[in-house]
Formats: structure tokens, sequence, C-alpha cells
């Protein structure tokens, strides 16, 4: 096990009508500054219930923050939130609200332009406290200190982490997700699937409990994954799948093993280029990856097909190829492709445009053994296009 300082911040308030919760967690003198997406907010109930929990305190709102952040959006809020002289962000959404929010916690009080948090990790010392109420299960923002950050001017999706990003609360309501569209749903599924993946399909370090933590989030994702899809209103259902997607990135499962992120570095490329969905990028990519580096990862590879799925007879090969069949199964179940080739605008170009796009960004060496090359990058993109 390799040697780690583990410390999450961020206090959670689960279950049925925890919005309320927050009038305890907020004084009544704070200025709040409420952040949320689209809108469905106010046609859900969730708007409703968020302030109500804040009445007597000042907010100030803004929305339109939409699914990969973008950066002219938020900088529009960091000025407001600027002359409002704000001193809580309250975001109220899915992962890109939230990641969203703690690039404007941190932008406020930034000296300097704001992007260099994000392009060039200037350091942050200094942000806005964050609280989240989560309304779309999936990155596990809402109690990590990650963001992702996409620049549409430029064509750069990019990630940044400070401790400042932590949120100091978060409410995770399973009935706030009901009246989710299914492909968000199923997104949401596949992508705290690939979180633990990534942490997980490494090589061994004899770090027995965090394999277990990682085996049963899979397993239970497995369970309750098309279940919940199919009945998004029974609620045991989602709660399962809530807080499967939050212990996923909450940094507990990751704490003394290697870690991968190939997948979602190229991913974030994908999504630069046509848009598409985040979830939808690692389901194409991952199975193909793993593919690829089958000599490098096989050990855990093993591992997986036999606890996770159940394939224990066969070749070592076979068995790995099984495990990987199966997840492409588990994913296509949800109705998320696993093969870029599903796209028609995908064009035949993209593994070396996503290769030339790594390099332009610095990214040489992936994966963690770092051998995930640009050129490796363009076999694993090949291998999805092939249909």
């Amino acid at each position: 096990m390799l040697n780690f300082t583990f410390q999450n911040p961020t206090k959670l308030l689960f279950g049925q009508g925890q919005i309320a919760s927050i009038a305890a967690e907020i004084p009544s003198d704070t200025k709040v500054f409420l952040t949320y997406g689209g809108g469905s907010i106010r046609t859900n109930g969730v708007y409703d219930q968020t302030m109500k929990a804040l009445a007597g305190r000042t907010v100030v709102e803004f929305g339109g923050i939409g699914a990969n952040p973008e950066y002219k959006t938020l900088m529009r809020a960091v000025e407001l939130g600027r002359a409002e002289k704000v001193n809580l962000l309250l975001a109220v959404g899915g992962g890109s609200v939230a990641d969203g929010t703690k690039f404007i916690g941190a932008a406020i009080p930034f000296e300097g332009e704001p992007w260099d948090i994000v392009e060039r990790h200037a350091p942050v010392t200094e942000a806005v406290p964050l609280g989240v109420i989560l309304t779309l299960p999936a990155t596990g923002s809402e109690s990590n200190a990650f963001a992702v950050i996409s620049r549409s001017e430029t064509g750069q999706k990019l990630a940044f982490s400070s401790p400042f990003g932590y949120p100091r609360f978060a409410v995770l309501d399973p009935q706030t997700t009901f009246s989710l569209p299914p492909r968000q749903v199923a997104n949401g599924i596949v992508d705290a699937f690939v979180h633990t993946l990534e942490q997980y399909l490494t090589y061994p370090v004899n770090a027995l409990l965090q394999d277990r933590f990682a085996e049963s989030i899979l397993q239970t994702l497995v369970e309750v994954g098309p279940r919940t899809l199919a009945s998004p209103t029974d609620y045991a259902l989602r709660a399962n799948f809530v807080w499967c997607a939050t212990m996923a990135l909450n940094g507990l499962i990751g704490q003394g093993v290697p870690q991968d992120w190939a997948t979602h570095m190229i991913g974030h490329e994908l999504t630069a280029l046509y848009g598409l969905d985040h979830g939808r990028t690692l389901a194409a990519i991952m199975p193909h990856l793993l593919r690829t580096q089958a000599g490098q990862k096989g050990d855990k590879l093993v591992q997986y097909a036999a606890r996770v799925w159940g394939i224990q007879d066969g070749a070592r090969e076979q068995r790995i190829e099984a495990g990987i069949q199966a997840t492409e199964r588990f994913f296509e179940s949800l109705g998320v492709p696993t093969r870029l080739a599903a796209y028609d605008y995908v064009r035949r170009d993209t593994p070396s445009t996503v290769a030339r796009r790594l390099r332009e960004h610095g990214m040489l060496r992936l994966g963690e053994h770092q051998d995930v090359t640009p050129e490796r990058v363009e076999q694993i993109l090949e291998l999805s296009l092939a249909g």
C-alpha cells in the first residue's frame, strides 16, 4: 500500500427532506450566492425548498450554468459575486453546477487572470466558501476538491483541484433526482462506475480494503443501475445509486493505491471536440483502453472479472476479455454506446486529432505507468471507431 494522507472536510446531509437542514449550516447574516443550471429546480420543487431554508438571508441568484461549465458564463458570475460581496456560494444542481461554482469561488478573490487557475494551475490561496444541494448524482463533486471547466473559444476542457474546492456541506436527497431524464441518469451511472475503475484497475499494491471498497461500489452499481433507470421514483434504488456516486470520488477508495485517469483525459478532449456527454465518452473509451493496456493491468483485470462479474473459468486472457465484455454489456444495458462508431458525427480523423490536442496540452504520458502516450491514444480510439 502506498503512503497517504486523507482528509475530507465536507459534511454530508443525506436523505429525504435534508434541504431544510442547510438552515442550521448557514448563519442568518450570510449573503448567499445561489447558482444553478437551466432552471429545472424551479419546476421540481428544489428551488422552493431551498428558498424556504434560506429564509431571512440575503440571496443573490445566478442561473444558466450548463453542462461542461463554460468559462465565459462563469466569469459573469464572478463579476456579480464580486460586486455583491457574497460570502457563501450555494450550488444547486449536478456536477457541472458544482464544478462551475468551485471555479467562481476560487476566482472571486483571485488576483490576476482567473483562467490561470485552470490552465496554469495557479495556486488558489483562498476561496468563497461553498455548499452544494445535489440534484444529479455522477461526478462526486459534492464532496471532493476537483472541478472541470470548459472554454469553447479555445476548445479546451481542463481540470483543476484545490483544498479550497471542498464544499463545507452537501445535501444528498435522492428525491431531488426523481425527475431527471433517463439519459442523464444513465450517464451518471457510467460516470460513477468509471470513476471507480480509474482508481481500481491499475496494479496490485496489497491495498485489500481499498479493493473491496471499490468492488462493492461496482457491484452495487451493477445491481441497482438498470433498476433505478427503470424505476426512477423507487427511493431505495435511487438512494443507493446516489451514495455510490458520492463514494466513488470522495477520495476514500483512492487512498494508498495507484490511479489511472487516462480515460477521463481522453474523454475531455472528445467533449471539447463534439460536445459529447462526459459519461458517454467514458463508455466509448474505457473498454478499448483496457484491451490496449491489458498487459500492464492484467492482474487487476483478472481480479475484476472474478470478483465483480463472477468470471473464473478459462485461460487468463479469456477471463480478461470476458470481464471487459461484461463491462460493455452493462453500459449498453443502460443505453450508453461503447463505441464511437455509434455517433455518426465523430470524424474518422478523431484519433489523430485527439492525440495532437493532448500533445498541445502537454499530456504526453497518461495512466498509472505513464505509458499511455498520444500514439497509444490513437490506437485506443481506432478500436472504438472500428464499430
